[in-house]
């Protein structure tokens, strides 16, 4: 028995040693998942947008590259690819500028600096569809507060007021300033994922470094703009292409504080997909909608992590 019980134990560590086979199997999970998340709902998208599907007819016709010719020809869709790519970049730049200087800020001592990380991860934390709909409240066209405060500033309601004689900006109901009201709300949920990757970053230069340049007579600003961001540049890559997939493939925030409008001024690709394809019924249509994502999403995916890689310090 004991002589069985050694053997097992023998084999056991040999299978345990065994990197050849232990990679594959401990790595077989994640590919699982992936395959079963991602790869079957993508190759069903691709099945749906080659096919005449629709929500009330069960039989499908392959019709080739009928669906992506009509979907190009489709005005909506093309002015929900321009919005995409405004929605997407703008916010993060506005993320990547804001998240430097809170985390910046985070890593000086100061009193209650807890309070001030919380409420920093709080939109992050929060349920997306919680926040926005806070968001809608202040937004509102009646009582919101934003409006109340630009009117007890004179910035607002007045005759020769700045932002105009009305009572309220109307928010979500003029084009230019829905589009603003979605990048603010959107830059709002990002930024605590951002300024995490980023302190995480900072945290992580030698302080040596820094000693050593502010020995030599260097500033903030040189030591900002000379060490501090030339070091971050990998990190800011991937908080810059988390930013992105998040951004170009969202549809919370759109959806529940504009639906797209007014006059699809806010429609991006995501939600024109979704109203395409499940609220019109057309499957076909909406599935070849929202492949337009994947291409561009994987060309900036390669650039970024291309630019991340050329810029590793080692």
């Amino acid at each position: 028995m004991a002589d069985i019980r050694k053997e097992f134990t023998g084999s056991l560590e040999y299978f345990w040693d065994r990197e050849r086979i232990l990679a594959p199997l401990m790595i077989a999970p994640a590919i699982l998942y992936i395959v079963l998340l991602v790869g079957i709902p993508f190759f069903m998208a691709i099945y749906l947008s080659l096919s005449d599907a629709t929500t009330g007819d069960p039989n499908l016709s392959f019709v080739g590259l009928r669906n992506f010719k009509a979907v190009l020809r489709d005005p909506v869709f093309l002015k929900s690819l321009k919005n995409t790519f405004i929605f997407t970049f703008v916010s993060q730049i506005f993320v990547l500028i804001l998240s430097k200087i809170l985390a910046l800020a985070l890593l000086k001592d100061f009193r209650g600096k807890w309070l001030v990380r919380f409420l920093i991860l709080l939109p992050w934390t929060a349920p997306v569809a919680l926040g926005t709909i806070g968001w809608m409240w202040m937004l509102d066209s009646i009582f919101s507060p934003i409006d109340w405060m630009l009117r007890y500033l004179g910035l607002l309601g007045t005759p020769g007021a700045i932002l105009g004689a009305n009572s309220n900006l109307y928010w979500l109901g003029v084009p230019s300033l829905a589009m603003l009201s979605v990048i603010m709300v959107h830059t709002w949920r990002m930024l605590p994922l951002a300024t995490v990757i980023l302190l995480a970053g900072l945290t992580a230069i030698p302080q040596e470094i820094l000693d050593s340049a502010e020995v030599d007579g260097a500033g903030f600003w040189r030591r900002l703009f000379q060490i501090m961001i030339p070091l971050l540049f990998p990190v800011i890559a991937i908080a810059f292409l988390f930013g992105i997939v998040f951004t170009f493939t969202d549809i919370t925030v759109v959806y529940i504080l504009t639906q797209g409008g007014p006059i699809h001024s806010t429609q991006v690709l995501a939600s024109w997909a979704f109203f395409k394809g499940i609220e019109a019924g057309d499957l076909a249509q909406g599935a070849a909608v929202a492949l337009f994502l994947f291409p561009v999403m994987a060309g900036v995916a390669a650039l970024i992590l291309r630019f991340a890689r050329r810029t590793e310090v080692t």
